[in-house]
């Protein structure tokens, strides 16, 4: 079997003592997290902040303390397995802007919503995860 290994971010921002997830859609119709492979010499954290801002133009701050993973066959290889390392990164006063080339869309929304859209029961324990996480920080 073969490995891919890519990183990204639950990334969100706060409004009026509510907070946003950004959830992107791929060119297949899937919804989930900004991600990508990592390159060269590159750290997890760099991989990740490279392709949020590369995926939907958007510079956060990723929050230590929090490190989750997925790991699943690549449906097209059917011989890869891919893992994905997620952090959780937040934002403020960047507007969203996404690359038409990789993503159907991007779009800012509560957790209740998110999880209406995400796609795969990963994704969703991913986003559940980092809700409880950010909970945690917020209360300190």
């Amino acid at each position: 079997m073969k490995h891919e290994v890519s990183s990204g971010a639950v990334v969100f921002t706060r409004k009026e003592n509510d907070v946003y997830f950004v959830i992107v859609k791929s060119l297949e119709g899937n919804y989930g997290f900004p991600k990508g492979h990592i390159e060269g010499m590159e750290t997890e954290k760099e991989t990740a902040l490279r392709e949020i801002y590369e995926e939907i133009g958007i510079r956060p701050q990723i929050i230590d303390g929090f490190r989750t993973m997925d790991e699943y066959i690549i449906p097209n290889k059917e011989e890869t397995i891919k893992k994905v390392i997620y952090f959780v990164a937040e934002y403020d006063n960047q507007q969203i802007c996404y690359q038409e080339e990789e993503l159907d869309g991007a779009y800012l929304i509560k957790y209740e919503d998110a999880m209406e859209v995400l796609n795969f029961d990963s994704s969703k324990r991913i986003l559940s995860e980092a809700k409880d996480f950010i909970e945690k920080i917020s209360i300190c």
